[in-house]
């Protein structure tokens, strides 16, 4: 089969190309309407350049920091993403790999494995919600969190999905896998895995029930009904959002700030920690990269609030970039997700060596000796290129 180990996140993404169907794939890389903002978000890393010394550069390179409160080995967290059907350890393959290289994860409330399972394969682990059904209800969620939770708002409802978004399945019984089977035998290998574990792809989402759903042996949804239960309910407000932070009491990340106003905001609210995101470019097209907007952010308050951005990391030398600018860290989503479907946990640790080797070898070409050490004068930015969103 040949060396299974990738040399980039561009060659895990070619594999996970080669091993997943065709639905599969595309769901993974779509993003709404147009796709500006999916494409922007890699785009502008690449516009931005260094400026590297060329002497008494740093011998060493520490790389280890530390978000709400959680020490971690890099600055690269794994960003919560819906049901992982491209693998069938799907989010315990991914705990598992960000245990073994010590970072933390998040555990999306949409995912196919419970919260404890992932938990027990894992060191940390922050769940993420949603803002669905009602305040009783996220309470009850809430017991089942761990170290902190991670409140995503950057994700409306969006008629328009059309960028490669292709038609998926609301389960994969087996009518549903002989329907779309002409996919599937093109690509054997997913299948395969799947079938010798006995088992077919889940899309239910058992993280979507409360500790007394689960004690009275309800059946968690799948995940559009999920998605329904989301989509029917009122948006919430600033004043929901600073009962949210009250109520955990504990660390939380308010994931989806993309305006200055916002961060202000959420830091009135009483969050520990902000994402400058715009959902991958699955929310509103049009919205800016995330590293555009990220530098306004900081300024405004980056004293105040830790920052984390996530969008269009594909390399070491973007998570520099996004630290230079002031980021505590970043989070990943597709990058992970690729090498979990080219080579399960393996793929994903894979990932997270590619990044890691990544800021090591930018920071030693800069001259740096520590991730905490790095800021925009070690950047060279285009005219022009940030973007200040909300007054």
């Amino acid at each position: 089969m040949g060396n299974p180990w990738f040399e980039s996140v561009a060659v895990a993404q070619r594999r996970a190309e080669r091993i997943l169907p065709w639905q599969v794939y595309q769901a993974l890389i779509a993003g709404s309407e147009a796709g500006l903002t999916v494409e922007d978000n890699q785009a502008a890393f690449r516009e931005i350049g260094f400026a590297p010394r060329v002497a008494d550069r740093a011998s060493e390179r520490d790389l280890a920091t530390s978000v709400m409160g959680v020490d971690m080995s890099m600055p690269v967290l794994i960003s919560p993403t819906g049901v992982q059907a491209v693998h069938p350890d799907g989010e315990v393959a991914v705990a598992r790999a960000a245990a073994a290289r010590g970072i933390a994860m998040g555990l999306s409330s949409f995912g196919s494995k419970s919260m404890e399972e992932v938990a027990g394969a894992s060191g940390d682990v922050f769940l993420q919600m949603y803002w669905i059904n009602d305040r009783d209800w996220m309470e009850g969620q809430m017991e089942r969190a761990r170290a902190a939770v991670i409140l995503t708002l950057d994700w409306s409802f969006s008629h328009s999905r059309d960028w490669g978004s292709p038609p998926l399945p609301e389960d994969f019984s087996l009518r549903t896998m002989a329907r779309y089977a002409p996919s599937a035998i093109v690509r054997p290998k997913w299948l395969w895995r799947y079938l010798r574990r006995g088992t077919l792809p889940d899309l239910t989402t058992p993280n979507m029930l409360t500790p007394a759903q689960v004690a009275a042996g309800e059946t968690p949804p799948g995940f559009f009904g999920a998605y329904g239960q989301w989509m029917g309910t009122p948006q919430p407000s600033w004043d929901d959002l600073a009962w949210f932070s009250s109520t955990w009491g504990g660390p939380c990340m308010a994931k989806g700030i993309s305006r200055v106003d916002d961060a202000r905001r959420a830091v009135d609210a009483g969050f520990a920690a902000i994402s400058v995101s715009n959902h991958g470019g699955n929310n509103l097209d049009g919205t800016p990269a995330t590293i555009r907007v990220l530098p306004s952010i900081v300024d405004a308050v980056g004293d105040d609030i830790e920052v984390v951005l996530d969008g269009g990391i594909r390399r070491g030398a973007d998570v520099v970039k996004a630290l230079a600018f002031g980021a505590r860290a970043v989070m990943i989503g597709r990058a992970y997700l690729w090498g979990l479907a080219a080579n399960g946990q393996a793929g994903v640790e894979n990932v997270l060596d590619v990044l890691r080797n990544g800021i090591d070898s930018t920071l030693l070409g800069m001259g740096i000796g520590s991730v905490h050490d790095i800021d925009a004068n070690d950047l060279l930015i285009p005219d022009g290129f940030t973007r200040r969103l909300g007054g």
